[in-house]
């Protein structure tokens, strides 16, 4: 009996041993400090890193030992601003139609792959139907190959504003939806909406304070909330431990919702520098979404690939939001990573950071916002965003050094999330799901 049970004592401590996973890094990237370490050795134990060591240290012949020494490693990168559940193309107004919500799901889960496949291991859904909560659910059960997930769920608006799902819609099909379906009208309304999103099991409350480029609706920019409406969307989030986040095109919007204490404005595209101003003075963050407004453009510039009355908003004001970006930045504001991935193609999130460094954003600081400032944001300062002891194993490699070359940024050749690795050699690895 004492044999046996030492036996299996043995089994068990090679077992717990064996889970851990050497990575031999050529070059680390210390996003809190923007300096680059080298011959570091990350040790992987579980979920967590359990130590960074000095040199190229071996663990025992039962752990995992990964090469690579001719790369350059970092944080798994945070997308603030991603619609998980669609990707824009020429059919996307009539789809609304045609799809069920398991056709929904079937396309968010291959969108989820391609992020994760592309560093991304965490994002922000800022809006959809309901099936983004079920997705976070089945990644994080381990059903589903994606990115971490925290979501809004369905976003607020006001009736005929952005995020009514019934604009464009006949008189017979539009109805009247209320705070359940996130439309509010009243401070009463808003608190109930918001409520509901914590029912239905969100992370983040998103509005929309302006009028927006896709929404089939002719002003891209007006403002459609009051300031008492908006203070009772802050008032009750901040009630139940929940983030803000604002879509903004138009300027009066996006003033109305940093004064009542919106954390983050999502485009901000014809914000006025006395509005950066206020940003600053309010430390509230922009997510730029450069990729959006570049992707809307583009597409627009496509004869029939958008109704008329979207095509004209996406033309004028898809444009700017690469200028407003570097203007902000000059004047100090503070920039979260996001980039309306579904309006752009999802896996194509990296792309942003070229379009922030072309802007004059340095790149380690592109990097920083989409590690370490989007982790705080969240609040999760204390697990994810840095390579550190004691934090989640989520981690990325390129070939080169950024700073040399940004766009090595588009092509994650390595990734790893909570301690398993999804990716290496640039080849997915195989998993049972």
């Amino acid at each position: 009996m004492k044999k046996l049970f030492f036996t299996v004592l043995c089994f068990w401590a090679v077992s717990l041993h064996a889970q851990k996973t050497y990575l031999h890094c050529g070059q680390i990237i210390d996003v809190a400090t923007g300096k680059t370490l080298s011959e570091k050795t990350i040790v992987v134990s579980g979920n967590a890193i359990e130590s960074i060591l000095n040199g190229y240290v071996n663990g025992a012949e039962t752990d995992t030992h990964i090469d690579l020494k001719k790369q350059v490693v970092m944080p798994g990168f945070i997308d603030m601003h991603v619609h998980i559940e669609h990707e824009s193309n020429p059919r996307t107004y009539m789809n609304r139609f045609t799809e069920n919500e398991a056709d929904v799901a079937l396309g968010a889960t291959l969108y989820a792959k391609r992020t994760l496949m592309a560093g991304f291991t965490t994002v922000r859904d800022l809006g959809g139907s309901g099936v983004n909560i079920a997705l976070r659910k089945a990644i994080a059960k381990g059903t589903v190959m994606g990115p971490r997930i925290f979501t809004a769920g369905k976003a607020i608006g006001t009736t005929g504003g952005h995020a009514d799902p019934t604009n464009g819609r006949s008189y017979d099909l539009m109805g009247d939806p209320g705070p359940r379906e996130g439309v509010v009208n009243s401070p009463a309304d808003a608190r109930k909406a918001v409520r509901q999103r914590y029912k239905d099991g969100a992370d983040v409350i998103k509005i929309t304070a302006t009028g927006g480029v896709l929404s089939v609706a002719k002003n891209g920019q007006n403002p459609q909330f009051t300031a008492d409406e908006l203070a009772a969307i802050v008032s009750t989030a901040k009630d139940y431990g929940m983030l803000t986040a604002a879509h903004a095109h138009g300027d009066e919007g996006m003033r109305r919702a940093i004064i009542a204490g919106i954390k983050t404005i999502e485009h901000g595209t014809l914000m006025e520098p006395s509005t950066m101003d206020l940003m600053v003075k309010y430390d509230a963050y922009l997510v730029p979404t450069i990729s959006a407004g570049k992707a809307a453009a583009a597409n627009a510039a496509i004869p029939g690939y958008f109704p008329e009355v979207i095509a004209k908003k996406a033309l004028e004001i898809g444009p700017r939001s690469q200028s407003t970006f570097a203007a902000a930045y000059k004047k100090g504001v503070k920039i979260a990573f996001g980039t309306d991935a579904g309006v752009s193609p999802h896996g194509d999130n990296a792309k942003e950071f070229g379009f922030m460094v072309a802007a004059g954003m340095p790149v380690m600081e592109a990097i920083a916002a989409a590690t370490i400032t989007n982790a705080n944001l969240l609040g999760y300062s204390d697990s994810l965003g840095q390579l550190k002891q004691g934090y989640t194993a989520d981690i990325v490699a390129v070939n080169e050094h950024p700073e040399k070359n940004v766009t090595t940024l588009e092509q994650v050749i390595f990734v790893m999330k909570e301690g398993a690795v999804f990716k290496e050699q640039n080849k997915e690895v195989l998993r049972d799901y």
